[in-house]
């Protein structure tokens, strides 16, 4: 067989041969680096798949914020048309009381200007009519209503309680408080333990009278005793003490009125 094949051929053919096996290996080498290239791209693939699936989970996650954040909005604009609604309901209703507390200013200027007017010839220091914190006050000095220690009026004092009686019967729509006031000199006697007794009978006295002699509806009227503990001047000196020494009539609205109209304003609500 050897002999079949020239030297010169055999050798031709085995550089074929050598170039053959050259080209297998640098064949088997890029497929070996494609191969390793392959699995790189696979492995990327699946880092980008990652990244796609973590994209789409973030963009449902910011489509749901968003669909809350929508329905927020839409609900603050609904509690904000009702806070308005609530607002102006708020505001008619102070609206409404300064109405009313306008009126009663007036009508208390009124009352004042009367009574003044109507004890205008009485002509007497120890009256003082004035309108303070919403209310009329009328202060009269125990000097001018009792004697000195006791709760029976004085029969001169009838005619300044029948006027200031007209003027609250002009106003039936009003109550009456009586408040008896003393000094803070000690009293005790058969009768009046200390100046609670005291300055409660004067209340009364007060009261009776003018429930008795000049028709005013006892229910309009509340009678109370505030003892030495309500004074306007101090009691160190005598004419302090003789301040202090008062009745006062307090002509007020009636409450009941008042928490008629906050009731019926809370109702609307």
């Amino acid at each position: 067989m050897a002999s079949c094949v020239t030297k010169k051929a055999y050798t031709e053919l085995q550089k074929q041969c050598n170039a053959k096996d050259s080209i297998l290996v640098k064949t088997r080498t890029e497929l070996n680096e494609s191969n390793r290239s392959n699995t790189g791209l696979e492995s990327d693939l699946k880092g980008s798949q990652n990244q796609i699936r973590l994209m789409e989970s973030q963009i449902n996650d910011l489509k749901t914020t968003n669909t809350n954040l929508l329905e927020r909005v839409s609900e603050l604009s609904r509690m904000g048309q009702t806070g308005l609604e609530t607002l102006k309901e708020q505001n008619k209703f102070i609206q409404d009381l300064t109405n009313k507390i306008q009126q009663k200013d007036s009508l208390n200027l009124i009352l004042a200007t009367n009574l003044k007017r109507s004890l205008d010839d009485v002509n007497d220091p120890d009256i003082d009519v004035n309108v303070l914190k919403g209310v009329v006050y009328i202060s009269i000095a125990d000097k001018l209503l009792f004697k000195s220690g006791s709760a029976e009026i004085n029969p001169s004092a009838a005619t300044v309680l029948g006027k200031v009686a007209k003027v609250i019967n002009d106003h039936k729509e009003l109550d009456v408080l009586i408040e008896g006031h003393t000094d803070n000199r000690p009293i005790s006697t058969s009768c009046m333990k200390d100046n609670w007794d005291l300055s409660a009978l004067r209340s009364t006295s007060v009261v009776r009278l003018l429930q008795s002699k000049y028709a005013v509806a006892p229910e309009r009227m509340t009678a109370g005793g505030r003892s030495e503990y309500v004074p306007k001047e101090p009691n160190d000196t005598e004419k302090g003490r003789s301040v202090n020494r008062r009745t006062n009539i307090i002509i007020t609205p009636k409450l009941d009125q008042f928490y008629e109209l906050l009731q019926a304003e809370g109702a609307k609500k």
